[in-house]
């Protein structure tokens, strides 16, 4: 097999030029999309007639026996005082006179690559190359401007591939034992459980078709195992580059490790990282990512490719241990050398946002047009509310005032606390003294305040970091930084939520329906595969998920159906009803403690919850308004094989999904009510929405979120084929449209 290695430029000159501290302390870059656009369109509009802009350039080299192609896009091509010229555009807030033709490599890395991608494919003896820094703070434009020969451009290429071969002879040679390995692999169990063969193949062959796929497995199947080995083996044959293993729980990233390690001891060569949150991989005493407040970040960027040489050659699947492990033996940064490994693993493990915050993605990945990316998106119905929730922001009244007050009066502070404070009275007037006000759109003046306090505070930022409330105006900042970005998604599927609450006014862009913003992000996959116990109906989740043409399956439980017994009790358990039925709900509970085991009872409010439990008169488990990670494992280690608890739990808290209390730990689940979110102006608004655009509003904003979580606690009881159980549907609706065609087939 030929030797090949993909990258984009920007990779290529990271790997090769990169050196000295992280610091993360602000610097004011211009990561908002249409702020940058901005700036590139204004300067790309002055170049001379025939000056293209974004142009594409793609280079294939053989050294070392390898093909090394390499593409990068610059920002514009021309002919200026009769010489060819290649233009890079950068923003900056340093000083222009302060800038030469060294003060930055990268930079200049970047833009001779292109100079001689480009000589080479039009025979150019020499060519200039330039860069055009905009300074954010004055509006002022510098060019640095230099001529290279051919030759020049050909030796720093090159210096920069033998650089590079480090890697790729770890890289190609992986690559190599891992398709053999791949090729040689069987199931790594002794036999497909009902509908696992099936499903496997169906995710070989959506992969293996660039398609997308959505998938209602009940549990028990082994969805995680059936959709890493097919994917796994498509990757063996050349038909997916990366595989992203995407959900939101710790315990279902460690299933996905299990099963690697699994497969791993029936001779699996793979590698695999696990991308663990800033808070909870950081190493240091507090999380300040500067080499002032942390040892780690001074000079991580000429100790890290030492250390990612070390891991590739010397692990396979990397999760937390062991990126604590070699960040402490090469005193770096574990979050940034996990992202640096994730460009050189196989499967990359992580929480939705990586993928799907506009925020916190992985541009490096969802940037590059070559690379064939497989999503498995696992308990895929979550991603509804996260998703909302990832394109959701808020400003605070009281907030902005409070960083006023901190401010001085001085000329550079004056500026800053005047445009926070018109930015304040913009919000405040906005909401017309109402609780709750509305709108279709947003208010172009309040995103110009927000953009002159960006501005205003930039300078300050930058040059006053010792001042005792430079925190305070920093999260400021970031808050109006992530509006703005959050901003830019504006559109008819956005409304704009003014609440006046708690004395404070509380300025909300709230996305309705995620739908254009995944799709357009979906596209950038090869194949997306979502699957989950409970994805019913699939319209609706293909809907809000951006899915447009797809595959879809659903696969019945695989044990037997006599293990389960379902009762249905017919009382109403609606919310003007709950004070005259609680009693009834009260004397039904009882009767199911005296039946042995352990029992989860479910409640879909922590209010209601409260109100039957004062009225119970026996011993009862209560699950807590908030639980620490230690306080979930040790309400859960009380359920034992010889144990007998009542327990009461909320409908979609952490105790209805991911819990496996197989046999005799669990042996009864009884849910009350049909799940439905509490009536709430944010609700309604989804409601109207979907209405205004022919859908059926209730049932998306409650009747849909509301069954499954209904399914997911049920699906609590049966985790094994010996597993027997009791399953109580205590609410009369369970018996009626549309709830009941929303059971599983199971429980009708």
């Amino acid at each position: 097999m030929k030797k090949e290695i993909k990258l984009s430029v920007r990779d290529l000159v990271e790997y090769t030029e990169r050196s000295g501290d992280i610091d993360d302390r602000f610097r004011n870059v211009f990561d908002r999309a249409k702020e940058g656009q901005k700036i590139h369109k204004m300067i790309q509009k002055e170049y001379d007639i025939g000056f293209l802009p974004e142009v594409t350039l793609k280079n294939t080299t053989l050294y070392k026996s390898v093909n090394y192609i390499v593409e990068g896009r610059a920002d514009g091509i021309g002919i200026k005082n009769g010489k060819t010229l290649i233009d890079e555009i950068k923003s900056t807030t340093r000083d222009l006179e302060e800038l030469e033709y060294n003060s930055n490599k990268y930079h200049w890395a970047q833009v001779k690559c292109y100079g001689y991608f480009y000589a080479l494919d039009n025979d150019l003896e020499d060519i200039d190359l330039q860069l055009t820094y905009y300074q954010t703070d004055t509006k002022k434009i510098k060019f640095i401007r230099q001529n290279f020969t051919f030759e020049e451009l050909k030796e720093f290429y090159f210096s920069l591939l033998e650089k590079y071969s480090v890697f790729t002879e770890l890289i190609t040679q992986h690559i190599k034992n891992r398709n053999e390995s791949i090729h040689n692999l069987l199931f790594p169990y002794p036999a497909f459980r009902a509908g696992q063969k099936y499903l496997s193949q169906n995710v070989y062959s959506a992969t293996k078709q660039g398609v997308d796929l959505m998938v209602e497995a009940a549990t028990g199947i082994g969805k995680t195992i059936s959709t890493l080995f097919p994917s796994i083996k498509a990757m063996g044959e050349d038909l997916t580059d990366k595989i992203f293993y995407l959900t939101a729980k710790s315990t279902l990233k460690k299933a996905c490790n299990d099963q690697l390690y699994l497969m791993k001891q029936k001779g699996l060569i793979i590698k695999s990282v696990e991308i663990i949150a800033k808070n909870k991989v950081c190493i240091n005493n507090e999380v300040k990512c500067n080499p002032n407040d942390c040892e780690f970040a001074k000079g991580h960027y000429d100790r890290v490719n030492k250390c990612i040489l070390d891991m590739l050659e010397n692990e396979d699947i990397i999760v937390e241990e062991i990126i604590k492990k070699y960040a402490f033996k090469y005193r770096v940064c574990p979050l940034e050398l996990e992202l640096d490994l994730s460009n050189f693993c196989d499967i990359v493990i992580c929480d939705y946002n990586y993928v799907f915050d506009p925020v916190v993605y992985l541009k490096r990945f969802f940037e590059v047009p070559y690379l064939r990316m497989s999503l498995l998106v696992d308990e895929a119905h979550n991603l509804v509310s996260r998703g909302r929730d990832m394109y959701s922001y808020s400003l605070s009244f009281n907030q902005l005032m409070d960083c006023c007050d901190e401010l001085l009066d001085d000329k550079k502070e004056l500026k800053i606390k005047r445009n926070l404070k018109k930015l304040a009275k913009q919000i405040k007037d906005e909401s017309l003294g109402k609780p709750v006000n509305t709108y279709k759109d947003l208010s172009v003046d309040l995103i110009d305040y927000c953009v002159r306090c960006k501005e205003s505070m930039t300078k300050f930022l930058v040059e006053e970091k010792d001042k005792p409330y430079y925190d305070k105006v920093l999260d400021v900042y970031f808050e109006i930084n992530k509006f703005l970005k959050i901003s830019d998604f504006y559109d008819d599927s956005f409304v704009t939520l003014i609440k006046s609450e708690n004395d404070d006014v509380i300025y909300n862009i709230m996305c309705l329906n995620t739908h254009n913003i995944f799709k357009n992000l979906l596209k950038k996959c090869k194949s997306n595969v979502f699957f989950s116990a409970t994805l019913s109906p699939m319209t609706y989740f293909a809907d809000v998920l951006g899915l447009e043409k797809f595959y879809n399956i659903r696969l019945e439980s695989p044990f037997p159906k006599e293990n389960l017994k379902v009762n249905h009790i017919n009382i109403s358990t609606r919310f003007k009803d709950r004070e005259d039925t609680k009693y009834k709900i009260a004397e039904i509970l009882r009767k199911i403690n005296e039946k042995p085991g352990n029992k989860l009872i479910f409640f879909p409010s922590y209010s209601y919850l409260e109100s039957v439990y004062e009225i119970c008169g026996f011993d009862i488990l209560t699950q807590e308004r908030t639980l620490t990670d230690m306080e979930r494992l040790e309400f859960l280690s009380q359920f034992t094989t010889t144990s007998t608890i009542m327990a009461f739990c909320v409908l979609g808290g952490v105790f209805s999904e991911g819990v496996d209390l197989s046999g005799d730990r669990l042996n009864t689940v009884g849910i009350i009510s049909v799940g439905l979110p509490g009536i709430s102006v944010e609700n309604d608004l989804i409601k109207k929405y979907f209405d205004e655009n022919g859908k059926n509003g209730f049932d998306y904003a409650y009747v849909y979120p509301g069954m499954n979580k209904v399914h997911q606690a049920g699906g609590r009881l049966i985790r094994t084929n010996t597993d027997t159980g009791e399953l109580f549907l205590i609410d009369d609706r369970f018996d009626s449209y549309p709830y009941k065609s929303l059971l599983p087939n199971s429980w009708k």
